[in-house]
């Protein structure tokens, strides 16, 4: 019966796993099929044109400005905060009440965050539609991912680390950037790879933030508009899968890039630990 039960467990684990596999295949070679004969070299690096033809760099530059300035911002903060959550502050009401308002704020649909950069950088600091006022909102909607992550990573050091390094007479913020981050490191860039596809992924908040403009920003305070924004508005206004499907060969490019980077960033880091 113990044997039975195995099997059909792991039935439906090889189940679950294949669904997972065969939609998202499903999905990425749709993708592919629909929008692979545009994929060109004038495509990617040449100017957009309304009127038909032309590229995309004009957003592939702004992608990749706000995935940038957002890490920039938002990578130190969130783990000086998960740094002080986890190792300095008293684990009472005050950290959990902390933790959950963390927790609640990754669940806040973008579109709400969009409507406070657009009250808030746009309209009240005055920074109008532009790269900057996205990226801020972008910072705060990937701070909870970065600090919650980090948390995490932090707690898979083992506290042997923490009191080996300290018995040797290193102060506590010795420890904290000579063993606790560089152990806890492929956690912390796993959250940061997270973050860069919640970045790459946002439509709304940058569409209430930055603007539509598909011209190749002058400075960080130009009206721009990123990958997402761009294959929203062309199947809206003209209904061209196509096109959108390219932009987005292109979009699982540049994430897929980036994630190799840091996997391989986070290996280095593994054995350099561990050295």
């Amino acid at each position: 019966m113990r044997q039975l039960k195995d099997y059909v467990l792991r039935g439906l684990l090889w189940l679950s796993v294949l669904l997972s596999v065969a939609v998202l295949v499903m999905i990425v070679g749709y993708i592919f099929v629909k929008g692979m004969n545009l994929i060109s070299f004038e495509f990617i690096f040449g100017d957009y044109s309304p009127t038909g033809g032309g590229g995309i760099w004009p957003m592939i530059v702004t992608t990749i400005y706000t995935i940038i300035i957002s890490l920039v911002i938002a990578t130190p903060i969130g783990i000086l905060a998960a740094l002080y959550l986890q190792e300095y502050a008293k684990q009472g009401r005050l950290v959990k009440l902390i933790r959950f308002a963390t927790e609640s704020l990754t669940g806040i649909p973008s579109i709400i965050y969009g409507l406070f950069g657009a009250v808030f950088f746009v309209t009240t600091l005055k920074m109008g539609m532009s790269i900057i006022a996205a990226s801020l909102t972008l910072t705060i909607i990937v701070l909870p991912v970065i600090i919650r992550t980090t948390e995490e990573a932090l707690k898979t050091v083992p506290q042997s680390y923490r009191e080996g390094s300290l018995a040797l007479g290193t102060t506590k913020l010795q420890t904290l950037y000579k063993v606790i981050l560089p152990s806890a490191m492929p956690g912390i860039l796993s959250g940061i790879i997270l973050s860069i596809g919640r970045i790459v992924g946002e439509s709304a908040a940058i569409f209430l933030t930055a603007g539509t403009v598909a011209a190749l920003p002058e400075s960080l305070f130009s009206s721009a508009r990123t990958l997402t924004v761009h294959s929203y508005l062309v199947t809206q206004e003209s209904g061209d899968i196509e096109l959108a499907a390219a932009v987005g060969i292109v979009l699982i490019v540049i994430i897929l890039g980036i994630n190799i980077s840091a996997t391989l960033i986070s290996k280095k880091l593994n054995k350099a630990t561990n050295k």
